[in-house]
């Protein structure tokens, strides 16, 4: 009987350099292709609704996203509309360029920092401009549970995680859990590693 070698899949974690990095520019290569394809691969295996290439060694401007077409809010913005129906996708060079005066606490999680949750404040909803790999421009409107997953992931191409993010009370209540991760990544190289 022959077995098939897994496939071995990667994410950084709190304390890897590559994570407080400002990410580059993209431009649309096959490489870049096949990177988004195994960034999507990647986010499905570790149960993640959204991974930006930082989290996988890459530095670049490009985003996945797998938000779940049930988290659609009762009054759903024109993104989630537009945009849940279309997932898995890849954003290419995304940015806000506007956010809600009005702010939503909401708890968080990230792939990067594995096990903690916390809440954080962000603005409701934002305007994101992004391309895809095709080179389509989207310039959307985009709440719920897929405008504060923009807004994560978007951080993350700025050297940002969600923790920074965090109030100084609830920053302190997960600052154990922090400090242990940082260990432990450091002994792993700072890299999460599953496979199938």
């Amino acid at each position: 009987m022959f077995f098939r070698p897994k496939k071995r899949y990667v994410v950084r974690t709190f304390g890897d350099e590559v994570l407080r990095e400002k990410a580059a520019p993209v431009i649309v290569t096959e490489k870049i292709r096949a990177l988004a394809a195994e960034m999507v691969e990647t986010m499905r295996t570790f149960d993640g609704i959204g991974l930006a290439a930082p989290q996988v060694g890459e530095p670049l401007r490009m985003v996945v996203l797998g938000v779940p077409l049930e988290s659609m809010s009762p009054e759903p913005s024109p993104g989630e509309l537009e945009l849940l129906p279309r997932m898995p996708l890849v954003l290419v060079n995304p940015e806000i360029v506007s956010a809600a005066e009005e702010l939503e606490v909401r708890d968080e999680g990230c792939l990067s920092v594995p096990d903690i949750f916390a809440p954080v404040v962000r603005p409701r909803s934002v305007v994101l401009r992004s391309e895809t790999l095709d080179g389509e421009v989207i310039a959307l409107e985009c709440g719920g549970l897929l405008g504060r997953c923009i807004q994560h992931e978007l951080d993350h191409l700025d050297g940002l995680l969600f923790t920074d993010r965090l109030r100084p009370e609830d920053r302190k209540e997960v600052e154990q859990d922090l400090h242990r991760l940082k260990l432990f990544g450091a002994r792993h190289h700072y890299q999460r590693v599953t496979s199938r």
